[in-house]
């Protein structure tokens, strides 16, 4: 579509068209019909999905190699070096870094006092860069400022930095946790990109495969349990690498995987107990996906009831979307709305067969929810779970009757509404009671009334959404997503229109980073990487279109790579250890 531009008219003529499709000549609905694919994973394949990393046959050894590496983390009298902020960078990307948090935060706590005492961080762009990384992303604030000793009298990176392909890399890496209005990551930004692809045919491979990686998506976004499997082969190539290092994140990523192997066999049946495939067969069936973006979003082991809340809350979450979006009547979805206010299952008499099924099934995991969390810290959370759900169906109803009006929002109006309907709220606040429990009621006020905790988050998952699939449900006719709203105020074609909505995402990250720091004396690390994780998903979601209507593509390679094929370790390689 590029170079078209998309008028008032036209946007409503498409709509005004898709409307009279959905009325037959008796007046009665018809419904639509989109023909998503039917899922491709079999429910006796996924019950069959499992491995032999389990048990004393790993956890002795893995016990031994994590000892080993500790020593390395904390034996020194010389503060922190810059060997052990590498260690630190390396067990971060290997998924190992849940294992050494108490190791981790001394050494960074130990880092941020000199910091705060000099003012600077001594030493090259790599080591400065990566101490800059490192605090911003476990929830320190330190300054752009570190970077100054860097900067020539124009005020630009100096040239001759260039040459340091491993600096560039950092510096590069560093800036993509920069925060608004930060010119100098900016300039780094910029200039270490640069000096990256003018060097890029002259590296060792290793480099040049780190620098293609960083450079295809900023690391940043990238989920952290996806790039553990990504970085543990590209170490494993590296020349000097620490064997005791990459054993451990083998039999880790394996063991793990093993986890979250029998959480999905058991969500399964659950879903097959639903029977919501046969059930409600208009709609996306997207439970594997789903389980995969909730270990996306909190992949340790010791969050498992998470996980599995998350993949059911994730499954409703589609099917009530596609009932608004596509199957549903606008008189039947203002019901439904409507049912979800009143949150009292006893009154659903007078809805369609096919809203009962969704509505029971929300009812009663919300109640599965917020009983238990009852039962483990004496907390009733129902009104803060039911908030959130009654605030998206509002949402999607809003988005419904601007459809079936033919109304075309401006860009502001459709973000306004957006955020919410993209249904992030309902998975953080989830979330947060879960990772939060020995938070007091004066936090959760916090989280409720600081709303830029839910909305950046919500904002990437929007803006990628659109730019992953507003080409297909323009082809439907569905209501306009940002680009056609943009296109429409701006007259602009859809190319241009694409890089505004790009722009716009960088711009929510650095928000989200700088708000994520803020808070971070107040809010647990881990809830505040919950959020990052969740943009980070959708941004892999959506990166190659459309990630949940399409299961055949890159989705089933991650599906395939991350929860069925462990990573190769012979066991009698474990013995060995």
């Amino acid at each position: 579509m590029d170079g078209i531009i998309a008028t008032p008219k036209r946007i409503t003529t498409v709509c005004i068209k898709a409307i009279a499709k959905r009325v037959n000549s008796d007046n009665e609905p018809k419904r639509r019909a989109v023909n998503y694919k039917p899922n491709i994973w079999d429910y006796d394949f996924v019950q069959s999905i499992g491995t032999k990393f389990t048990g004393d046959i790993c956890i002795r050894p893995v016990e031994k190699l994590k000892k080993d590496l500790r020593y390395m983390l904390i034996n020194n009298n010389e503060g922190v070096t810059l060997a052990q902020l590498d260690l630190i960078d390396d067990l971060q990307r290997l998924g190992l870094e849940y294992q050494f948090e108490k190791e981790i935060k001394a050494a960074l706590d130990a880092l941020k006092s000199v910091i705060n005492n000099n003012g600077i961080i001594d030493g090259d762009v790599h080591a400065t860069a990566l101490c800059f990384r490192l605090l911003r992303q476990h929830g320190y604030f330190v300054s752009q400022d570190v970077f100054n000793s860097f900067i020539d009298e124009t005020g630009n990176f100096m040239t001759s930095l260039s040459q340091d392909v491993k600096g560039m890399l950092s510096l590069y890496k560093a800036s993509d946790l920069a925060f608004e209005e930060e010119n100098m990551m900016d300039k780094a930004k910029a200039f270490s990109s640069k000096n990256l692809k003018d060097h890029k045919g002259n590296m060792d491979p290793y480099l040049a495969k780190q620098v293609s990686h960083a450079l295809e998506v900023p690391s940043h976004w990238r989920v952290q349990w996806w790039e553990a499997r990504w970085y543990t082969n590209a170490y494993e190539r590296r020349e000097h690498r620490n064997s005791t290092l990459l054993e451990l994140a083998k039999l880790n990523f394996n063991m793990v995987q093993t986890t979250h192997q029998g959480e999905l066999r058991e969500i399964s049946r659950w879903w097959k107990e639903k029977g919501f495939a046969e059930k409600l067969s208009f709609a996306r069936h997207r439970l594997v996906e789903c389980f995969l973006w909730s270990v996306g979003i909190v992949f340790e082991p010791q969050y498992g009831c998470l996980r599995k809340w998350l993949t059911k809350i994730m499954n409703l979450i589609l099917l009530i979307d596609d009932i608004y979006d596509i199957y549903g009547t606008l008189d039947e979805i203002q019901q439904f709305t409507d049912a979800v206010e009143r949150w009292d299952d006893k009154k659903i008499e007078d809805l369609p067969n096919y809203m009962k099924i969704c509505f029971v099934a929300l009812y009663e995991m919300t109640d599965e929810i917020t009983s238990s969390i009852q039962k483990d810290q004496n907390r009733n959370i129902m009104t803060h779970l039911k908030k959130v759900w009654t605030d998206f169906c509002k949402a999607l109803l809003l988005e419904a009757k601007w459809y079936n009006s033919g109304y075309s929002p401006s860009l502001q109006e459709y973000l306004d509404n957006a955020w919410i309907s993209s249904s992030v709220s309902i998975l953080l606040v989830h979330a947060y009671f879960v990772v939060a429990y020995d938070r007091s009621d004066d936090e959760v006020d916090l989280l409720e009334s600081n709303q830029d905790l839910l909305y950046y988050p919500s904002m990437i998952l929007r803006l990628c959404n659109d730019l992953g699939t507003s080409a297909a449900e323009l082809e439907r006719g569905d209501a306009p997503s940002s680009i056609l709203c943009y296109m429409r105020e701006t007259e602009v074609s859809e190319e241009r229109a694409r890089e505004h909505i790009k722009t716009m995402i960088v711009d929510s990250w650095k928000k989200m980073n700088e708000n994520c720091i803020s808070h971070s004396s107040h809010l647990p690390l881990i809830f505040l990487n919950i959020s990052y994780n969740i943009a980070r998903v959708f941004h892999c979601i959506y990166q190659h279109g459309d990630g949940v209507g399409v299961q055949d593509r890159e989705t089933r390679n991650d599906v395939l790579t991350l929860l069925v094929q462990p990573l190769q370790l012979h066991l009698d390689e474990i013995h060995s250890i």
